[in-house]
């Protein structure tokens, strides 16, 4: 009887061990407004990948990308709520949360990827993101989606002044209304998936972003004009819900923070392998790609140069620390 009782009790102890590490086992939401296929897409999968393999399969993440959990401004409020655990979206969105993340939507402020690369990966970035915190928000790690660029479906963009009239979708933050409106274009805030279908009904005339998003969102179907413009780069901030956060260890933490700096090398050097490829294949899908000269390059930062200066007034502080990185970056 006692030999029964004692299995009888050992079986009990490892069934309350599986249920402890069950409970330990955690599936997370990962929502992103590109396409599968997309880089930051691909970068997305690698990170889940990564999490896998570092939390020894303790943590799933399943990515949803194509805006299918809705988009930035919803996501990032679930975020918040504690319903998706993870998203990923450019940066200068969260200036909704902290004003100071408006710098990284300035216009030129990146001559090159190497640049952006030292200044977010260094203390600017990481003082950035842990802005973040007391809204709910971790900040994890920097991603890319590039340097953009001006398509539309009216007429070629060979010169500055060619822009004015276009009715052209933005980001939905007031930087972006308000450089396209020193364009004399007419800027039209709207929400990432809305885009394809509203090129596609003439509700807007174009668009700006990378390469990479024409491509794998297939605007060249609903867009004849690329204007290589590159008049802005955007790093992508990979973010996690801090009231989910509270609830890992310390080591469950440091899990998910190197797999999002693994991640981040990975994905933007896929991004930057893809670029020369993506501007040939948008030809071959029958666009027709202009660059400007330097000389109309110089004149579009000059028109810009109110717009920095003017949302830069509230944030100096943090203007005057991003230029001083890349003023050392420069000698």
């Amino acid at each position: 009887m006692k030999r029964i009782m004692f299995k009888t009790a050992l079986a009990a102890l490892a069934l309350a061990a599986c249920g402890v590490a069950a409970a330990q086992e955690k599936t997370f939401k990962f929502a992103l407004q590109n396409p599968k296929g997309h880089p930051l897409e691909i970068g997305a999968q690698k990170f889940a990948e990564l999490v896998a393999a570092k939390s020894g399969g303790k943590f799933k993440v399943n990515v949803f990308p194509g805006g299918t959990l809705g988009g930035d401004a919803a996501n990032v409020s679930a975020l918040q709520g504690g319903t998706i655990e993870f998203v990923q979206l450019n940066s200068g969105i969260l200036a909704s949360q902290v004003k100071d993340f408006v710098v990284y939507d300035f216009p030129f402020l990146f001559a090159n990827a190497k640049e952006a690369d030292v200044v977010v990966d260094g203390p600017f970035g990481q003082k950035m993101h842990a802005m973040l915190t007391e809204k709910g928000i971790i900040g994890l790690a920097y991603v890319e989606l590039g340097f953009r660029n001006i398509t539309n479906s009216k007429k070629a963009i060979n010169t500055v002044e060619d822009i004015a009239g276009l009715k052209l979708r933005v980001i939905p933050n007031a930087i972006n209304v308000d450089w396209v409106k020193a364009l004399g274009a007419n800027p039209t805030p709207m929400a990432f998936p809305e885009v394809y279908a509203g090129l596609e009904q003439k509700a807007i005339d174009g668009q700006e972003n990378p390469l990479s998003v024409i491509l794998a969102n297939k605007f060249y179907e609903v867009q004849k004009n690329l204007a290589v413009t590159n008049h802005q780069y955007n790093p992508q901030s990979i973010i996690f819900s801090k009231k989910i956060w509270d609830t890992l260890t310390p080591a469950d933490q440091k899990v998910l923070q190197d797999a999002a700096k693994e991640a981040a090398v990975y994905q933007r050097k896929v991004n930057r392998d893809k670029s020369a490829d993506d501007l040939q294949e948008l030809k071959k899908a029958g666009m027709a790609v202009t660059e400007f000269s330097p000389a109309e390059q110089a004149k579009l930062r000059a028109k810009l140069e109110p717009v920095i200066i003017k949302h830069g007034a509230a944030i100096a502080a943090t203007v005057t620390e991003v230029q001083a990185e890349l003023a050392k970056l420069r000698k």
